[in-house]
């Protein structure tokens, strides 16, 4: 049942792109991240992305290590300030769905999933990051199973 969850990639300033596509380090550490996630075995079905630029290029990059069978598609409710408790009944019937989105929503939605209360923070995010859930088996309620962090340090 495990769902990813993926802050885009490092992006461009605004003034240098206005669309904020994906920075050539973004780009670098979404590729990483992706085929290390790849190697370990990482089954991902389908993703889903804001429509951003710099989602849709960071979902892009993580399809070509992937390749979900159900591909990969713009989804709305997943902008920076979207109501998460309206976007996770989504998640409870789709196991090896990846969410690229933006922050403060995939914080604010790990710590909904684990907490049940969206301002309780439970994991920093990082950029190209993914941080796996999944429901524990005996107290069926969602946990951070494992997480992939371009930075450790």
């Amino acid at each position: 049942m495990a769902v990813y969850l993926v802050q885009h990639g490092k992006s461009l300033p605004k003034d240098q792109d206005p669309d904020q596509g994906l920075a050539p380090l973004g780009i670098e550490e979404s590729e990483r991240i992706a085929g290390v996630a790849a190697g370990y075995g990482v089954k991902v079905l389908q993703i889903r992305h804001s429509g951003k630029t710099r989602a849709l290029q960071t979902a892009e990059i993580f399809a070509k290590a992937f390749n979900p069978p159900d591909g990969v598609q713009e989804t709305a409710g997943l902008k920076p300030m979207d109501d998460v408790a309206a976007f996770a009944p989504m998640l409870e019937d789709n196991p090896g769905l990846m969410i690229v989105g933006h922050l403060p929503f995939m914080e604010r939605m790990a710590s909904y999933l684990i907490t049940g209360n969206p301002d309780r923070p439970v994991f920093r995010f990082q950029n190209a990051g993914i941080v796996c859930l999944d429901k524990h088996p005996d107290a069926g309620t969602w946990v951070v199973k494992w997480a992939l962090m371009p930075n450790v340090g």
